[in-house]
């Protein structure tokens, strides 16, 4: 299958949903590691919309990239929650390490459970410096 036929059983699956768009530009992005400029065109054409209105869209959203991450990402949360307990100063420790990204999120909904973080669709909770050192060190 290429990614022409991969992008098109994408659209197909959310052919007729009203608001389809963001469901989509989050396939895309699951599926291929980033929305090119080829499938914002492609999308942009068929949900009868401009190629600036998905751009846009992709653009403003943090979670979308429109070129492919290389190396492995962290999000580690920043919401009032966990800097209530703690994650700036786990920030500012966190190891330097250029072969993991760390981005900034706003609540990933374990506020209970904080300072938290994400490393793709696995969540980490109750972390310390020790832990979220070696969550980074795992990455590398």
């Amino acid at each position: 299958m290429t990614d022409q036929d991969e992008l098109d059983g994408i659209l197909a699956a959310h052919a007729g949903r009203e608001g389809a768009l963001l469901p989509i530009l989050h396939d895309v992005q699951a599926a291929f590691g980033h929305v090119s400029e080829s499938a914002i065109r492609h999308i942009a054409q068929a949900l009868n919309l401009t190629r600036a209105e998905v751009h846009g869209v992709v653009s403003f959203y943090h979670d979308f990239h429109e070129e492919p991450e290389t190396r492995p990402v962290l999000k580690l949360c920043r919401a009032e929650s966990c800097q209530a307990r703690g994650v700036e100063a786990l920030a500012a420790a966190l190891p330097d390490n250029p072969r993991v990204k760390v981005e900034t999120v706003y609540c990933l909904g374990l506020c209970s459970v904080g300072p938290a973080a994400m490393i793709g669709h696995e969540v980490h909770a109750r972390l310390d410096a020790a832990r979220l050192g070696a969550l980074v060190e795992s990455l590398a």
